[in-house]
């Protein structure tokens, strides 16, 4: 099973592929990974480019699920609405595609990570490559770590759900 992670923004736009292997689905293996970087000062056009990128992405790899990161409380309510823009898009984007979604809180990706809800970008970017078996610092942007980690977070929840039933 292919999942989509996505750290959304309006700068940039993570997003890390991974597929679930085998079937007890705790062995995962990296596909992709980057960060989408629309150009331009106005928002209608970052966010134009981030969803035609995000359907892209979408439509090369074929993900069954996304999972994307919540937003959280900004203390500038400016941000946050312009994060929200962001994250619709990315909903939408997989949506038109009738892929499902599933979100997750900051501290729940970094607690399935790294084991810690509060542990920083260094953490969860080598986190990452540990579970994924990529070579140390061989993510160059945090956004695409942190992507994955979302990716990495969806998988442990679905298994631990699946655990339960």
């Amino acid at each position: 099973m292919i999942i989509c992670g996505i750290d959304p923004g309006t700068r940039i736009t993570g997003y890390g592929v991974i597929e679930i292997m085998g079937q007890t689905s705790t062995s995962l293996r990296h596909v992709a990974h980057g960060a989408i970087r629309p150009g331009g000062d106005e928002l209608p056009e970052r966010l134009r480019a981030i969803f035609l990128e995000l359907r892209s992405v979408f439509e090369a790899y074929h993900p069954a699920e996304v999972a994307l990161e919540t937003s959280f409380h900004y203390k500038n309510a400016a941000t946050a609405l312009k994060l929200g823009q962001a994250r619709g898009v990315a909903i939408l984007a997989a949506s038109l595609l009738d892929i499902p979604v599933f979100e997750y809180a900051p501290t729940e990706i970094k607690k399935a990570t790294c084991g810690y809800g509060q542990a920083g970008k260094d953490q969860v970017a080598a986190m990452v490559c540990t579970i994924l078996n990529l070579p140390a610092r061989s993510i160059p942007s945090p956004d695409a770590s942190d992507a994955l980690a979302v990716g990495v977070c969806h998988s442990s929840c679905r298994r631990m759900q699946r655990l339960v039933v």
